[in-house]
């Protein structure tokens, strides 16, 4: 909202009094009322967003010290310091205005106790320190020196979890203000820097990477798919004919099963047996012959007791009674199929012989299936191919391919089988007539299961040859009117748009060939609202007032 204001009072201001209708630029006179403008607002912004107290700003530029101010930007491996003080004098209070950032999310260290320590020189310690954040992200220690030597100047935090000691490198300390104005030599500032405030920062999505000297493996863009490697797949199809079951809950698709696990059984026909009163009539006459042979036995065994038969006549009774109770049972079996009455859990079992995920179910319980009929899909997608197609053209630049990354929609980021336990499985020596193209498959862990089956990849193999070079995160190149562009850090608040010459991508990363340097910052998070602050920066002028 404030900027919205201030741009729109400024373009007003702009239309009223920027009327030169072509007058000479030499003769014109400079826009003394829009600079005065800017400036209110400028300050007033900061003042409220920056957290610094511009009375006291007023008060030092009264005594000169507008041009003496020291802005320092120190890393750790846990956090980033950008600290702003003047010059030290001896018996002079010098505010230290400290902005302290967490380098794991780049978010602004909110408690903590914050110690200013001036050393060396010959002469004791001095130590100033304050328990708290004066605003989150800002602590304010204020060093009074009292002696006139060169003090080195450490800041030291202890807070949520660090215990980090940023070295500020040495300052003189001043006999006095006047001596210290005489040897001040102004500096100007180069004109392309974008002010970019760490409140600003700390309030977006905003990250910085520094750029290091690596090696980026050369690769070529081909097309992929992911998909179950060979054992991790299968589909499972009815065996008999008949009517389907389940025991429980029937299988659902996304249900995770095991190797072993008996999914449903399939009930087989039994043949042809009529219409029902016909299988009726059958069931009953095998029930009645079983009945008949059953008494038989029980009578005859009573006499062999009595040793009135022969026990030859017994075995003849109890291998018909067996014989009986066969039939029976096979035309219960008829029957009850036939009336919808099979008992689940008998008949045929399907069994799943890997375990994953259930991808489709292509039946439902009860269903009447026919010898040969998928049922089930089932996936293991705890390892995964990339079945990548190359092009003819490029065959002869793939020389080793050890590896590849690749890019999916929805997912951030690139995936590497270097990252993922990934290997070569298979390199085609044919190309296909059709595609022109030939097959590679590489084979990962997919160990979380994010990845699915069937998902489309855009494929870089890696061709074997390897550069060295600096690499920059791929995410803090940004295209700006069809140039690369990447936003360098001079120091914690000030940013340069630089043209970059771009060498080799692998994976994430990116080479730079020209534009920036080893050890230098660049946004990795955040590049295009730096360039939103560049066209503020260029209307308003740069200069950071605290």
């Amino acid at each position: 909202m404030k900027i919205l204001l201030l741009g729109a009072l400024l373009a007003l201001l702009l239309l009223a009094g920027c009327d030169d209708h072509g007058h000479d630029k030499e003769n014109h006179a400079p826009h003394g009322v829009v600079d005065k403008v800017m400036g209110f607002f400028r300050n007033h912004w900061r003042a409220a967003d920056h957290g610094h107290d511009h009375a006291d700003q007023g008060s030092h530029e009264e005594h000169g010290e507008g041009d003496t101010a020291i802005a320092v930007t120190h890393f750790t491996e846990a956090t980033e310091l950008f600290v702003e003080f003047p010059a030290l004098v001896v018996g002079r209070e010098s505010p230290f205005a400290a902005h302290l950032t967490r380098l794991d999310n780049f978010h602004p260290i909110a408690n903590g106790r914050v110690t200013l320590t001036l050393s060396g020189g010959g002469v004791a310690d001095e130590v100033f320190s304050v328990q708290t954040a004066s605003v989150p992200g800002i602590f304010r220690p204020v060093a009074l020196p009292r002696h006139p030597v060169t003090r080195q100047v450490s800041l030291r935090l202890q807070g949520e979890g660090l215990d980090v000691i940023h070295s500020l490198g040495e300052y003189s300390v001043h006999p006095s203000q006047a001596e210290l104005l005489a040897k001040m030599k102004p500096q100007e500032e180069p004109v392309d820097v974008i002010s970019y405030l760490k409140e600003q920062q700390w309030q977006v999505d905003f990250a910085l990477t520094q750029a290091i000297v690596d090696e980026a493996r050369a690769s070529i863009q081909a097309t992929g798919t992911l998909r179950p490697r060979a054992d991790g797949e299968v589909y499972l199809s009815a065996t008999s004919t008949g009517h389907l079951h389940a025991k429980g809950g029937f299988p659902y698709p996304g249900m995770q099963v095991e190797p072993g696990q008996i999914l449903a059984t399939v009930a087989p026909r039994l043949g042809a047996g009529g219409d029902l009163s016909t299988l009726k009539a059958a069931r009953d006459k095998a029930r009645s012959e079983y009945q008949l042979a059953r008494h038989e036995r029980e009578r005859l065994q009573e006499l062999w007791k009595q040793k009135v038969i022969a026990e030859r006549r017994l075995r003849a009774a109890e291998s018909t009674e067996v014989v009986a109770k066969a039939e029976l049972d096979s035309a219960e079996r008829r029957y009850r199929q036939s009336t919808g009455e099979q008992q689940a859990g008998s008949g045929i079992p399907v069994l799943a012989p890997i375990g994953g995920i259930l991808a489709q179910v292509n039946v439902a319980p009860g269903q009447y299936v026919h010898e040969g009929d998928v049922l089930f899909h089932i996936i293991n997608i705890g390892w995964l191919w990339l079945e990548v197609r190359i092009a003819e053209a490029d065959i002869a630049a793939l020389q080793q391919p050890a590896g590849a990354w690749f890019t999916l929609k929805g997912f951030e980021g690139s995936f590497s089988t270097f990252d993922l336990e990934g290997r070569l499985v298979a390199a085609s020596g044919a190309i296909d007539p059709v595609s022109r193209t030939a097959p590679l498959i590489f084979e990962f862990n997919n160990p979380d299961q994010r990845l699915r089956s069937g998902m489309f990849a855009n494929v870089r193999v890696y061709t074997g040859k390897v550069a060295r070079g600096v690499m920059v995160p791929a995410s803090a190149v940004f295209n700006d009117g069809g140039q690369e562009v990447v936003y360098v850090m001079l120091g914690g608040e000030s940013f340069q748009r630089r043209m970059v010459r771009l060498g080799i991508r692998d994976g994430d990363r990116v080479q730079v060939r020209s534009g920036v340097e080893a050890g230098e910052w660049v946004v990795s998070q955040g590049a295009y609202l730096v360039r939103l602050a560049s066209a503020s920066t260029a209307e308003a002028g740069h200069g950071h007032a605290h």
